[in-house]
């Protein structure tokens, strides 16, 4: 049965912008436009990372690649500090030139045993409310050349007949560009069920229209394939959460709106927030109702937490120092043994049991905040303005 939906304008209370036109000049835009919106206040996390890789035996060489997060508006880099063990190794640091992400690179000749990597780093980081009104999104006939890697499809982000197919079934030509883009995000929480033990882990487009299931990177692979078809730039934007769970990694879709610039969404957590909601039987059924229409609204109107820190942009490009193969994602590092790829892990699978490697972490804030994917009262002060609808199947 489809998920009750929001085909709707979601407005942010109390959260004004002035009008602007509806078209922008090509020459205005750029992807390198810094991250703007309503920023929280400021929390501190001290986090301790170790990535422990089992190479096969008599490996002659483990390559380990794991990206260094960035400093933008959002947030900031205080310190970040890598050390290794039994093998003393220091890295290499290098920006691959496709998106800009950058990474510490190690090389371990000839390693005996396990390998630890730790990572002690400090950040500050904000919540950010974007407050997008359908209204102001401005459309653009021609995007820069700059815009080029947002608009391509590629390995991961594929712009496939079906994909097409299912754009042209929700686009109603009475809407904006970007009410259509929400109508696309309504269709995978309506059709798209989350099991990580049927995920792609490469951000698949394919995996996720094919087979309607899969975990983050699979709904927001599907969700920018989406945007692309519409001529949005779109971005597959991978991240620790610093909370506590199994795997750190955990991903968002951002799209280009002008003037809103690179807007966050998070469509799998929101469909796992109202799921819970709608569950909790000890909550009045209008209440559960009006919990679900907040949570679509924050997601509809551009949201991120404060406990989550962006660590790389963009799918299938060449990592920096060169690998063997290109990848699609990087979740929370890259490793090879003479060339050939250490498996992906997923610890959220509990059919798994074999792993080339693992991580562990943990995470100190300055001060408690709440969970927005997780507590309901965050949704306090969201509110809606047009009927709920159910979106096609």
């Amino acid at each position: 049965m489809p998920r009750p939906l929001l085909a709707a304008v979601v407005l942010l209370a109390g959260y004004g912008l002035a009008p602007r036109s509806s078209a922008v000049a090509p020459t205005e835009l750029t992807p390198h436009q810094p991250y703007e919106g309503q920023f929280g206040e400021p929390v501190t996390y001290e986090i301790d990372f170790r990535a422990v890789l089992t190479a096969p035996y008599h490996t002659e060489k483990l390559r380990v690649w794991i990206p260094t997060p960035p400093s933008d508006a959002i947030q900031q880099v205080v310190s970040d500090r890598f050390s290794t063990f039994p093998a003393e190794v220091e890295p290499t640091h290098a920006s691959e030139p496709l998106y800009g992400n950058r990474f510490a690179y190690f090389e371990f000749d000839h390693p005996q045993g396990a390998q630890i990597i730790r990572r002690q780093l400090t950040v500050v980081t904000r919540e950010v409310k974007w407050g997008v009104e359908a209204g102001r999104v401005a459309s653009v006939d021609e995007w820069p050349s700059s815009f080029a890697p947002y608009l391509r499809t590629d390995e991961s982000v594929a712009i496939t007949p079906e994909i097409e197919g299912v754009v042209r079934q929700v686009s109603r030509p009475a809407e904006s560009g970007f009410g259509n883009l929400l109508n696309a995000i309504d269709w995978v929480d309506a059709n798209l069920t989350y099991d990580h033990s049927r995920a792609s882990l490469q951000a698949s487009s394919r995996h996720a229209i094919t087979q309607r299931t899969g975990h983050c990177s699979d709904y927001h692979g599907l969700c920018s394939a989406f945007g692309r078809a519409l001529r949005f730039p779109t971005r597959v934007t991978y991240g620790l959460a610093l909370v506590p769970k199994n795997s750190p990694s955990h991903c968002k879709l951002e799209a280009f709106l002008p003037p809103y610039g690179w807007v966050s969404f998070d469509v799998s957590e929101t469909q796992k927030l109202i799921d819970r909601i709608e569950s909790d039987k000890s909550v009045p059924e209008s209440n559960r109702e009006s919990l679900g229409a907040a949570a679509r609204g924050r997601l509809h109107s551009g949201f991120r937490e404060s406990a989550w820190l962006l660590m790389t942009r963009g799918a299938d490009y060449d990592l920096a120092p060169p690998a063997g193969r290109r990848v699609n994602v990087v979740r929370t590092l890259y490793a090879e043994a003479d060339g050939e790829p250490l498996p992906e892990p997923d610890p959220a699978d509990a059919s798994q049991r074999e792993y080339g490697w693992m991580t562990a972490h943990r995470y100190a804030a300055s001060r408690d905040t709440p969970h927005p994917f997780k507590d309901p009262a965050t949704l306090r002060g969201w509110k809606v303005d047009s009927p709920v609808q159910s979106a096609p199947e």
